[in-house]
């Protein structure tokens, strides 16, 4: 036969893929849904599921119930609360769909789905963070697109979720692993949701939630993305976490404004919640809660160390040894409810809080709030009866109003609620249940309704008109007795309107408030580094300001020069004579010359910023007047140049200085010297001008140039050839030379004639084709040289006497 042929590999490759098609079909398989049997919601606290649990299991006893069908419904409802009421079986069936421990995880952290075919990852083995090797905890919270849209974003509205981004070929990601495992297992005992993304395989989440990098962590709540921007530390993400709740979720009170905060009731319609405890800050567990919850209760703290709440604590009677949790309805006297435990947990508070969450006769201001006091019936639950007052705010129905609230206090079954609404603010509501066509206020009256569906319809029977009498009350009682016995007394039906949102914002409110976040939203994103996401809109931006600039302000500044104030002239017509090259307007009307000494010799030359040049003037003290004068007037047109500096030095302190630097350039013109009494020679730097560069260490010299008249009034050429860089000093011929008004005048004249080439001199500085000098380091001006004629005149002194 063929199938004698057939080679034995070949047939167990046939029974492997047998079994795998045999397994495929029986995990494919539909199982049942344990929330849609148990009636409850996806995020039905663990406190409501067992309630529900409860109800059901007495319902459906078989012992009870003598239904063909009761048993099994019996088992499916226990079966249901076995895997809801533990967390790893619950997030297990959340996650996968999957029911059976057994198969928790055998599809999805071993082999992933491609095309209908499981590879195998264990075939390749790679030892690093691969999807067949990475932490359980990560496939435990693992998300994908679909479930952060519809699970994740929904029920960020009741708790801040933390979530990493990561990836198989991670390397910083091991080195945040130990503190992420520490954070979340802390971070989940207190209700905050946790998820891990995985860059490789879910790149459009991840580009959703703008994370571009790896690792990364952020939080989300209610529906907004928040990054975490600093060192991974377990006090660091606790914070982080604490800094995404809203910071008015929890009021501190005091002994001050504790009656303003309990007597909020009736305006917010809500119970009020104190917790009572010792430490200063509100603990994160209460802040999570009371984020939760914020929907129903009001949240304060009070600190029982702080001496403005000893009168708070002595007036409830307080434990200070122990966290105490009260909860005030319609009375601000008597705490309707109070639990006190040292260490409170989650389960605790979740249960306390949904025991308390509505007033014990609220006032109907929404749809969600009537769907929730007054839900639909459904075919596994008992019913529920709505008893409501139609009445209005007015100050003449008020005790009517509370004897209302009275009657409502004294119920005890759970399948009857109490509320009131206006017939103001909820006027189609009251209009069909109390026959009223032309839409005008009545007199208030009590309606007992029940929902059918969720189209709206429901029955009802109006039961008396209500004023809050004895005999109001005794009808209403004996309705409810009837009602109990036979709930076929409701006789009339209508479809139900929906409610309008009493506390809902105004337009401008909401568009003031979304403007608010995403200006935060845009603000975060250039502060940090979402910088993809926001290319388009920072492009527009500069695109804006690069028109305005273009169009606006460009214009403005680029009027004629004619239609402009001129500036006045300079007087001194120097500039006119010297022309201006490259210099500017004078700022001043003066010449700031500074002298050049050890102490600003550092920050005047040594240091001089780049591109700015000093300019020094040689003198001495005889000729410091006649040389500084002249010297102002020389450079003021140039005084406008922001790199110039002007500065003087005074040969009879530091002569040595100016030897030193002339004998470091090299290359510079050799300068005439004069034979003193002693026969040697002796250089005269009087009058010399030195442009200095102390950046890049080379000078510019300016050498005297002599042009003035002789004593006659004639000019003398040749003296003004001779002196370029020669002074004329007087004959030291070794006889004592007698100064004469003559020779001092002429000597005076010299003096002031030094400077008269130096504007032209200046413009070639500013044109740059002056010859440089260039020196290898600046010599030091720490020497101050003694003046020589006052110690020859000591001398003389000593020797004659």
């Amino acid at each position: 036969m063929a199938g004698s042929n057939m080679n034995p590999p070949l047939a167990v490759m046939a029974v492997v893929v047998l079994s795998v098609l045999l397994a495929g079909s029986s995990h494919a398989a539909p199982e049942m849904d344990p929330y849609k049997i148990l009636g409850v919601t996806r995020s039905a606290s663990q406190a409501e599921i067992k309630k529900v649990y409860k109800r059901l299991a007495k319902e459906w006893h078989p012992d009870k119930n003598k239904d063909p069908g009761a048993e099994d419904m019996f088992i499916k409802i226990t079966k249901s609360y076995e895997i809801l009421s533990s967390e790893d079986r619950r997030a297990n069936y959340d996650r996968y769909g999957q029911t059976d421990d057994a198969q928790a995880y055998s599809g999805s952290r071993y082999r992933h789905r491609q095309d209908n075919f499981y590879f195998d990852e264990s075939f390749f083995n790679f030892p690093f963070n691969t999807k067949n090797h990475r932490d359980f905890t990560d496939s435990k919270y693992a998300l994908h697109f679909n479930q952060y849209v519809s699970e994740v974003v929904p029920d960020s509205h009741r708790r801040p979720y933390l979530i990493k981004i990561t990836s198989d070929w991670c390397f910083s990601c091991i080195h945040i692993e130990p503190v992420w495992k520490e954070v979340v297992q802390e971070m989940e005992g207190l209700g905050v949701g946790i998820g891990v993304v995985d860059v490789g395989y879910e790149r459009r989440l991840a580009n959703h939630l703008g994370a571009h990098r790896t690792p990364s962590i952020l939080g989300v709540i209610s529906g907004k993305v928040t990054f975490f921007h600093y060192a991974v530390a377990k006090e660091h993400l606790r914070q982080f976490v604490e800094d995404l709740l809203p910071q008015r979720v929890v009021e501190r009170i005091t002994d001050k404004n504790e009656q303003q905060f309990l007597n909020s009731w009736h305006e917010l319609n809500k119970p009020h919640v104190l917790l009572f405890d010792q430490v200063p800050a509100v603990p994160l567990l209460f802040k999570l809660a009371a984020f939760a919850y914020k929907d129903y209760l009001q949240f304060g703290y009070v600190d029982q160390g702080l001496a403005e709440t000893a009168e708070l604590q002595k007036r409830f009677n307080i434990n200070t040894y122990a966290p105490t949790m009260l909860v005030f309805k319609e009375s601000t006297d008597k705490p309707a409810d109070i639990i006190q435990a040292k260490g409170m947990k989650k389960q605790i508070i979740d249960e306390f809080m949904s025991n308390n969450k509505f007033l014990l006769a609220p006032r109907l201001v929404s749809q969600k709030l009537f769907d929730e006091l007054c839900p639909v019936k459904q075919f596994h639950r008992r019913r529920k009866y709505c008893v409501l007052l139609m009445t209005t705010d007015e100050e003449t129905y008020s005790s009517g109003n509370r004897e209302f609230l009275s009657f409502a206090s004294t119920n005890t079954r759970d399948v009857v609620r109490f509320a009131y609404v206006y017939q103001r603010l909820q006027q189609p509501l009251c209009d069909i249940l109390m026959h009223s066509e032309d839409g005008a206020q009545s007199t208030p009256q009590v309606v007992i309704l029940e929902r059918r569906n969720t189209a709206g319809k429901a029955l009802f029977k109006p039961v008396t008109a209500w004023n809050g009498s004895e005999e109001d009350k005794l009808r209403l009682l004996e309705e409810l007795e009837r009602l109990h016995k036979d709930p076929s007394i409701l006789i009339h039906d209508a479809i139900l309107p929906e409610l309008n949102n009493e506390f809902a914002s105004m337009f401008v409110v909401r568009w003031i408030s979304a403007s608010y976040d995403y200006l935060s939203e845009v603000i975060d994103d250039i502060l940090h580094n979402n910088w993809r996401e926001m290319m388009p809109l920072l492009s527009l931006i500069f695109s804006a300001l690069f028109i305005l600039f273009g169009t606006v302000v460009i214009q403005a500044f680029s009027d004629s020069s004619e239609d402009k104030q001129m500036k006045p002239k300079v007087k001194d017509g120097t500039k006119a004579e010297n022309g201006s090259s490259g210099s500017r307007p004078p700022k001043k009307n003066f010449v700031e010359v500074t002298e050049l000494t050890d102490i600003t010799y550092i920050s005047n030359l040594v240091k001089l910023r780049p591109g700015h040049i000093n300019i020094v003037l040689v003198l001495t003290d005889a000729s410091k007047n006649i040389l500084l004068s002249k010297f102002a007037k020389e450079v003021y047109s140039f005084t406008g140049t922001q790199t110039l500096h002007f500065s003087f030095l005074n040969l009879d302190k530091h002569s040595e200085w100016m030897s030193t630097l002339l004998e470091y350039a090299q290359d510079a013109a050799q300068i005439d010297a004069d034979e003193d009494d002693s026969g040697s020679r002796r250089t005269d730097h009087t009058g010399f001008v030195l442009a200095l560069n102390g950046h890049k260490k080379y000078l510019c010299l300016f050498k005297p140039v002599y042009t003035g008249e002789d004593l006659d009034g004639k000019p003398s050429e040749d003296e003004a050839g001779t002196s370029v860089g020669k002074p004329r000093p007087g004959s030291r011929d070794g006889h004592p030379q007698r100064k004469s008004s003559r020779s001092r005048s002429t000597s005076t004249l010299q003096i002031h004639h030094k400077l008269d080439r130096l504007g032209l001199w200046m413009e070639r500085l500013m044109e740059g084709t002056l010859p440089r000098y260039y020196v290898p380091a600046w010599p030091g001006l720490d020497k101050i040289t003694p003046n020589l004629e006052w110690s020859k005149f000591l001398i003389d002194r000593i020797n004659t006497s």
